[in-house]
């Protein structure tokens, strides 16, 4: 039953309001991966959960060589940001830059 709610909210907000919570849930997850991935690239979940605007962060670890990923949860009452752990690159296949 609450898939049945989410879509109705995706439906009912503008393309133009969804394009602007994804930029935010980008600017905010890529700030809060700062101490552990540097030059980070979002993947930003379109609409989220009820509560959370998600995303996976992806890029090279501070202090090494190696690309991981990290997922971060932005809640949407506070518009704050807040990651996981590190993910190593064999757990989650990360592709290039488009």
């Amino acid at each position: 039953m609450a898939g049945i709610g989410l879509a109705g909210t995706a439906q009912a907000a503008s393309g133009d309001a969804w394009s602007a919570f994804q930029k935010e849930v980008t600017t905010a997850c890529l700030a809060a991966s700062r101490g552990l991935i540097e030059n980070g690239r979002a993947v930003v979940d379109p609409f989220g959960s009820q509560s959370f605007g998600l995303a996976v962060i992806s890029g090279k670890a501070v202090g090494a060589k190696v690309t991981i990923s990290t997922i971060c949860a932005f809640d949407k009452k506070t518009r704050k940001a807040e990651i996981g752990g590190e993910i190593s690159s064999d757990r989650l296949l990360v592709k290039g830059k488009r």
